[in-house]
C-alpha cells in the first residue's frame, strides 16, 4: 500500500495529521506515538504576540461534540520558533505551521518570521477562527478579505513551501472562499474549521462559556465537513484539500478521501484518545487494502465517479455478516449496544 500524498509541494510519507489546536506543538503526543510516524503535525495557530485567549470556562461537552472558546491562546510567534519548531524538529517530524492575524499585515509578518524555520512543510493560514472577540476578524467569511491575507501569505512564504487556506463551513457559499483563496496564490486548502456555537447553562440560565459563544468540533460536524470537502473537490479537483471535521475511525478518514481530500487531520478524537491519530491510519490503511485500493491517491475523490462506473482496481467491500439475536435474560443488561456514537 502506497500511503504518501502530496499537500501542494509537500510531500507526506502518510495521509494523516494532527488538526490545529488539539495537540499543541505535538510534545503532548509524543509518550502515546511518535510524532515522526505522522503524516505531520499541524501546530496551534500562532499569532505575532502572545496571547492570553477567552476568558474560562472554555470548553463544554455537547451531544457528540465539543464546544470551545480558548481564543487563539498562544505564547506567541518568538517563543514558538525558540522553543516549539525546534524541538518537533530534533523529533524527526514534519509541521505545518498555523498561523492567525487580526490584520493582513500581521499575516504577513508572521509568514516572513517563518522564512528557513525548521521542519516546516507547510503553512496554514487560519482564516477561520470562530472564537476571537470580534467576528469581523473571520476573513474567511468573505472572499475578498480571504484572498487578500492569502496572497500577502504567499507573497512572503518561500515557493518550495505550500500555503494551505483553513475555511469556515458557516458562510453561504464555500466554494467561491474557495476559489478567490486559490486564485490568490493558495496551494491548497484545510476544511473545515469548528462551526460557531452557543450552549446555554440550564442551572445559571446563562451561555456556558466564559466567552459566550465557541467553535463547535467532534463528530456532530463530520457530516457537514465531508459536504465542504465534496462541494469544493466538484468545482476546484486539482486543488489539495486537507480535510478534517470529527474523524474518529479510518471509515470516517476514508469518508474525506472519497470525497476528495488528499490527507486528513484527527483533532478532538485525540482528547479522549492521544493515540487516535496513529489509530486512525491503521485503520485507514486496512479499510483501503480490503477496498482494493493501491494507494491513497486512487481513493481521492472516488466517491464522485459516475453511478455504475466501476473501473478495475477498487472494490466494494465483502458485507458484514449478520448478528445473531442477543438472548435477553430478564434483569440483564445489554452484551452489547447499538451505534457507537456516544459522546
Amino acid at each position: 500500500m502506497n500511503l504518501a500524498v502530496s499537500l501542494g509541494s509537500a510531500r507526506l510519507p502518510n495521509p494523516v495529521l494532527t488538526a490545529s489546536g488539539c495537540a499543541a506543538a505535538g510534545r503532548e503526543l509524543e509518550p502515546f506515538s511518535p510524532v515522526a510516524s505522522l503524516g505531520a503535525v499541524v501546530t496551534k495557530s500562532v499569532t505575532l504576540r502572545p496571547r492570553a485567549g477567552r476568558p474560562t470556562p472554555r470548553m463544554a461537552e455537547t451531544p457528540s461534540g465539543m464546544l470551545n472558546s480558548i481564543g487563539l491562546q498562544n505564547p506567541g510567534v518568538d517563543s514558538f520558533l525558540a522553543h516549539d519548531l525546534p524541538w518537533l524538529a530534533d523529533h524527526g517530524a514534519r509541521a505545518v505551521v498555523s498561523i492567525a492575524g487580526g490584520s493582513v499585515a500581521d499575516y504577513a509578518e508572521l509568514a516572513r518570521r517563518l522564512r528557513d524555520a525548521p521542519a516546516l512543510v507547510a503553512v496554514e493560514v487560519n482564516i477561520s477562527c470562530p472564537n476571537v472577540e470580534s467576528r469581523g476578524e473571520v476573513f474567511a467569511c468573505d472572499p475578498l478579505a480571504a484572498s487578500r491575507v492569502v496572497a500577502a501569505v504567499r507573497a512572503e512564504t518561500p515557493a518550495g513551501v505550500p500555503v494551505l487556506a483553513k475555511l469556515s463551513p458557516d458562510v453561504t457559499d464555500i466554494v467561491a472562499v474557495a476559489r478567490a483563496c486559490v486564485d490568490a496564490g493558495a496551494d491548497g486548502l484545510t476544511l473545515i474549521n469548528t462551526l460557531l456555537g452557543l450552549v446555554i447553562d440550564p442551572v445559571t440560565m446563562r451561555p456556558q462559556l466564559g466567552g459566550g459563544t465557541g467553535g463547535l468540533s467532534g463528530p456532530a460536524i463530520r457530516p457537514v465537513a465531508v459536504r465542504c470537502v465534496w462541494q469544493v473537490h466538484a468545482a476546484l479537483p486539482e486543488v489539495p484539500i486537507l480535510g478534517a471535521g470529527g474523524i474518529r475511525t479510518g471509515l470516517d478518514a476514508l469518508q474525506f478521501l472519497l470525497a476528495g481530500a488528499s490527507a486528513v487531520s484527527v483533532g478532538t478524537a485525540v482528547f479522549g484518545d492521544p493515540s487516535a491519530p496513529v489509530r486512525v491510519l491503521a485503520e485507514l490503511q486496512a479499510a483501503l487494502a480490503e477496498r482494493g485500493f493501491g494507494s491513497v491517491a486512487a481513493a481521492v475523490g472516488y466517491g464522485h465517479r459516475a453511478a455504475g462506473h466501476e473501473p478495475v482496481g477498487p472494490r466494494a467491500p465483502e458485507p458484514e455478516p449478520a448478528r445473531p439475536p442477543v438472548p435477553v435474560v430478564a434483569g440483564s443488561k445489554p452484551a452489547w449496544r447499538l451505534g457507537d456514537e456516544e459522546w
